[in-house]
């Protein structure tokens, strides 16, 4: 098995921070590179935001994640995140042009002997690979949301990933505390985001289409679940933006005009009703009704 002791993370965004703290805390040697400088200070903002209103936070104390964060390692310098990296974890936006452009830069500065993976919530490597000289060394390296509980990790090789690169990731998902989901034949959304996929279509579709209203379905979800929010809670949670860059990577892969998310999600977009993050989305935080306790009554 391949050793990994360095690890690289190129985009430090809400997913990226996350990865990074988690894997210094668990004694990796972490380098982070931005093309912004102040995203990472300022993602760490956020996650604290998104751990104090969801009442969740990490794997480990959030006193430890806080020391963490500390010994990431930022360059203004894609090569030095990357020059004596064992693991390349990519996690920009969910573009595949652009991650074939960024998986190019990487392969050039990277050791020959690292592993590199992409971040993607739904591009699967096969078609990010052949802009490298190493697709045996690539795949998908899919994390959810560490920082608050969701602590797995869809794991999927391209066309001509070796056994040894899968086990290796693995490995170092199992080491930072996290859940590996291995894939065993390709699949555009990998494992449980591929179930998430057709939650968020349906719900999507039932509510553009003025079918129901979000709410009910929230109610519904809650209820049905146990969960503390319902699907359109949770496409807050990631970003509304992010959920519509991933529906759009189905759509293009598919061609079929059904798979294209609602115009009316665009408009939310648009109007920079984002989620959490912008402080509107489907609900108003930082108190959103589905929080309230006469909520689930309807």
């Amino acid at each position: 098995m391949m050793q990994i002791k360095k690890v690289g993370i190129v985009g430090l965004g809400t997913l990226g921070t996350q990865i990074a703290i988690q894997a210094a805390h668990y004694g990796y040697d972490v380098k982070g590179y931005d093309l912004d400088p102040e995203i990472f200070q300022q993602t760490i903002q956020k996650i604290r935001g998104m751990m104090k209103f969801l009442g969740k936070g990490p794997t480990m104390p959030v006193e430890e994640w806080e020391k963490a964060a500390q010994k990431v390692k930022l360059d203004k310098d894609m090569g030095e995140t990357l020059k004596e990296a064992d693991l390349v974890i990519e996690v920009v936006p969910e573009n595949l042009e652009l991650k074939r452009k960024i998986f190019t830069q990487i392969d050039a500065l990277a050791p020959p002997e690292a592993i590199l993976a992409t971040n993607s919530s739904s591009i699967p490597i096969s078609r990010i690979e052949g802009s490298t000289q190493r697709p045996e060394k690539c795949l998908n390296i899919h994390f959810y949301a560490p920082a608050i509980s969701m602590n797995i990790v869809d794991v999927m090789g391209g066309t001509k990933t070796i056994p040894e690169a899968i086990e290796t990731a693995k490995q170092f998902v199992r080491s930072i505390s996290c859940i590996p989901l291995p894939v065993k034949k390709e699949i555009l959304g990998f494992c449980f985001n591929s179930v998430w996929r057709a939650i968020k279509k349906q719900t999507l579709y039932m509510w553009a289409g003025g079918f129901v209203d979000f709410r009910d379905i929230d109610r519904a979800w809650m209820v049905f679940t146990g969960m503390n929010r319902g699907p359109f809670g949770l496409m807050d949670m990631v970003g509304l933006d992010v959920v519509y860059d991933i529906e759009m990577s189905y759509c293009n892969e598919s061609k079929d005009p059904q798979d294209r998310p609602p115009q009316a999600l665009k408009d939310m977009i648009d109007r920079k009703e984002l989620g959490v993050k912008t402080g509107k989305g489907f609900y108003t935080y930082p108190h959103p009704e589905f929080v309230r306790p006469d909520f689930l009554q309807g």
